[in-house]
């Protein structure tokens, strides 16, 4: 048998037989998260000692808070801590995840309807794994979160997507949502404050598209994991709480990791009918188990403690929000809409494409984000990884430094360009 080398090409012909292809069809199917690789891609360039500034990842830049991270240090003292808990969670976080639901949402769930997941990804993974059957169709507002279209894929489901552009604040209407709705679709997958826009669905039209889901006789999945990070008076109300009858076929997903500044302590939830979250916690139980225990109880002290952490974080949020929006505007050929919610900004990039920057040409934003990263070092990501090819989606997430020194660095470049 001639021997492979590991840098050797993946067979792509769906011809070859089973024990030779290297990577299952399913999983060879699914792409790299684009905004963790240019995470990843700007903070190896750190440490080779290039002065990159990472627009890329979501996640807040502020600590954890202290009590929050005593909690978690006291837990691991404990040796119940260090051994097996219940698949769907400890019930201490699921009714510390009930109250914090009755008080910031107004959804009323029982324990029975939570499931603790390994961070928000996995909570979406495990809704769609639950609700679809191979073939199904999820409607997917664009621009999308990078996750949702793969992890629909993965639960063996077709996404399909419906875009909106600037001109409506990338919100879908229900008549878009109708007119790509056919006998296959499921599921609507619905996210308000979105990533990555930053936009978030007013009252009416969140009830608009609840209403003509219900009488569509869909599923919805709503991912509220930005509930708390909106500014300006606007509110994200929660689609099952607009469209009550709705509730028996609408399942939530949420987490602590962008409202308490937890993203690597991976916890993450599911709300839904007592029979999805049971399938949900079946499924759980065979791929993971219970979540660590340590993050657990970091989680119940965060959603059982006051939201003043979250006040200030969402304060600079704000301020870093109207900074960065005002300052890509003077860029031209950039247009740049105000985010209501989120901590993203997707400004469009059209009219910089096919004209020269640095001696360079890009004809798209993956070739834009290139260049910029090239020649700016600012690492940002592209449209196509949300769907919609012609934008850039950049994070302010970050210290008030990096974040003008950044874009003043995309100023400079952009600027020249003919």
């Amino acid at each position: 048998m001639t021997a492979v080398s590991p840098d050797s090409p993946i067979p792509s012909s769906s011809e070859l037989p089973p024990a030779q292809r290297r990577i299952s069809r399913r999983i060879a199917g699914i792409a790299e998260s684009a905004t963790l690789a240019v995470d990843a891609k700007a903070k190896a360039l750190k440490a080779a000692g290039k002065p990159v500034i990472g627009f890329g990842a979501g996640e807040p830049d502020f600590p954890t808070p202290d009590y929050i991270v005593e909690a978690a240090i006291a837990a691991a003292r404990q040796p119940a801590m260090h051994r097996y808990t219940p698949a769907g969670g400890l019930p201490a976080l699921k009714e510390a995840i009930v109250a914090k639901t009755a008080r910031d949402s107004g959804l009323q769930v029982t324990a029975a309807q939570v499931l603790v997941t390994n961070g928000g990804k996995q909570a979406v993974y495990e809704a769609l794994a639950t609700m679809l059957d191979p073939g199904d169709e999820v409607l997917l507002p664009a621009p999308y979160w990078t996750t949702y279209p793969e992890a629909i894929r993965l639960a063996g489901g077709v996404p399909v997507p419906v875009v909106a552009d600037e001109q409506s604040g990338y919100l879908v209407s229900a008549a878009q949502l109708d007119a790509a709705r056919t006998p296959r679709t499921k599921v609507l997958l619905f996210c308000s404050p979105s990533n990555p826009t930053g936009a978030v669905y007013p009252l009416e039209q969140v009830e608009e598209i609840g209403r003509w889901a219900l009488d569509a006789g869909l599923w919805v999945l709503t991912d509220e994991i930005y509930e708390h990070l909106t500014y300006g008076g606007v509110t994200a109300p929660s689609l099952p709480v607009v469209v009550p009858e709705l509730a028996d076929r609408c399942v939530v997903v949420n987490g602590v990791a962008k409202t308490y500044a937890m993203t690597g302590w991976r916890v993450g939830w599911i709300l839904g009918p007592t029979d999805v979250v049971k399938a949900a916690t079946n499924l759980q139980s065979h791929a993971t188990s219970n979540v660590a225990n340590v993050s657990q109880a970091a989680a119940v002290a965060a959603l059982t403690g006051d939201l003043s952490a979250v006040a200030t974080m969402r304060e600079a949020f704000d301020r870093r929000r109207k900074l960065i929006v005002s300052m890509l505007r003077e860029i031209p050929g950039v247009a740049c809409p105000e985010p209501q919610g989120a901590f993203y900004v997707y400004p469009s990039v059209k009219g910089l494409l096919g004209r020269s920057i640095g001696g360079r040409t890009a004809s798209s934003s993956v070739e834009l984000a290139e260049l910029i990263l090239e020649l700016a070092e600012v690492a940002v990501v592209p449209g196509e990884a949300f769907g919609t090819p012609g934008y850039l989606r950049m994070s302010y997430a970050l210290g008030d430094d990096d974040l003008v020194e950044g874009v003043t660095r995309m100023q400079r470049l952009l600027t020249s360009a003919d």
